[in-house]
């Protein structure tokens, strides 16, 4: 499974090929019900792409947002339709998650959006890391199709705010702690940050990345290495997220990730780490990087932290549904919706011939990096946003993390707990 093994992902590399339109046309009488959690500002401008499309190739779109929880919500609702036998044509999912599916029965044979992954030729479009997310039976047909690819390990800054009090973007984790006691000292809120669970888990996988390195990532994350988690390494990740809640204000529990993002626009917090789903936001307001915000990679050794949005296609029965599934499948590959789209999102195409060059210097970067992490093992899967490990066991560090991070549970207690907690997942 992938969620045992990290692959090298030279593959992610950008071409500059070009391939033919779609191979599946017309859309008349396809029929989608699309479940997403796509709701903020910037998710909602990129997925009206997708609509629009979907429209303009004769195809009827019911929309099924479900806001909350970083997809959590989403996914319990997702969850009750498949068990009562109602699923929805495409659904938004992530990771290991999609194999799971299929093996409870639910997802094929037949596998209907393989038949166009075939003539779109998709496994010459995509690395095979990608690829293999996307797959069903055995990883051998495609049963959901990739819209792009974010990274998770990102610092987002007012320029302002810094400029003003004289500090530069942080490239250690003491520089972000002494830039972070300055803004305060200024009655400046350091860090922005809404502390859910899903977002303490999303700084948490940074400061661990960070902090620990490469290799010990891998090894909590991707192997569930019990001693790595509780270790000397593991304690002083937890000590920094002590600190890192130090330098966030008393409204942070239960905020949404775009509400805080919104704090850094307009200057009322310095910083924020989060995907870079946050540019989005910004980008959505006319903002833009190196002259209204900052973006630069968390402190790490040329790590990269990946997560790819994609959407499952469920077994379906009626002719309207089905095409909907293929026509849906069929734009998610297009190579302008995969322009447009990241263009949207803030995050950059899942299709190897997508020309970067309309892209601004925060996609250009993450693509370079992505590309040097790949050659260098620094390129990892975010167990944050399900793209390692089971759910039993994301839960289980999950639960942990944010119970640290919301209480004054020492980090020698959090790290033995974490370790107890995952091994009874096992």
């Amino acid at each position: 499974m992938l969620n045992q093994t990290v692959k090298t992902l030279a593959g992610f590399v950008v071409s500059a090929g070009l391939f033919s339109g779609a191979a599946f046309a017309g859309g008349h009488g396809a029929q989608a019900e699309v479940l997403h959690w796509w709701t903020s500002g910037g998710e909602a401008a990129a997925l009206k792409v997708l609509k629009d499309d979907f429209a303009k190739n004769g195809g009827e779109w019911k929309d099924m947002p479900v806001a909350g929880g970083g997809g959590d919500a989403a996914m319990q609702t997702l969850k009750a339709r498949v068990v009562a036998g109602d699923p929805p044509t495409a659904a938004q999912i992530k990771g290991p998650s999609i194999q799971a599916w299929d093996d409870e029965g639910v997802v094929g044979p037949p596998y209907h959006v393989d038949e166009v992954a075939k003539a779109e030729n998709w496994d010459s479009l995509l690395s095979s890391q990608v690829a293999n997310h996307m797959k069903c039976d055995g990883f051998t047909k495609y049963c959901a199709a990739p819209v792009n690819i974010h990274r998770i390990d990102w610092f987002w800054a007012n320029k302002k705010v810094l400029d003003a009090n004289g500090i530069s973007m942080p490239t250690s984790w003491d520089e972000f702690n002494a830039a972070a006691r300055k803004l305060q000292s200024a009655g400046i809120i350091p860090l922005a940050h809404g502390s859910q669970p899903w977002q303490d888990a999303t700084v948490f996988e940074a400061v661990a990345l960070g902090i620990g390195g490469n290799d010990f990532y891998k090894k909590v994350f991707v192997d569930a290495d019990m001693s790595a988690m509780n270790s000397p390494t593991m304690i002083k990740v937890f000590d920094q997220m002590r600190t890192l809640k130090g330098f966030t204000d008393e409204g942070s529990p239960g905020r949404d990730w775009n509400v805080a993002t919104g704090m850094v626009m307009e200057g009322k917090a310095a910083f924020q780490i989060m995907g870079d789903w946050a540019k989005g936001e910004f980008t959505n307001a006319g903002m833009k990087p190196g002259i209204d915000f900052y973006c630069l990679p968390t402190p790490s050794d040329h790590g990269y932290l990946y997560n790819v949005d994609s959407f499952i296609f469920y077994s379906m029965d009626g002719q309207s549904k089905i095409k909907g599934q293929k026509l849906l499948g069929s734009l998610m590959m297009g190579k302008n919706f995969q322009k447009v789209f990241n263009l949207y999102k803030g995050s950059i195409p899942a299709r190897l011939d997508v020309p970067m060059d309309e892209f601004d210097m925060c996609a250009k970067g993450s693509a370079s990096d992505l590309n040097y992490s790949a050659m260098t093992g620094g390129l990892q899967p975010s167990f944050a946003h399900g793209m390692t490990l089971s759910l039993a066991t994301k839960g289980a560090i999950q639960d942990v993390v944010t119970e640290h991070f919301n209480s004054n549970m020492s980090s020698k207690e959090a790290a033995k707990r974490m370790a107890d907690a995952v091994q009874d997942t096992l």
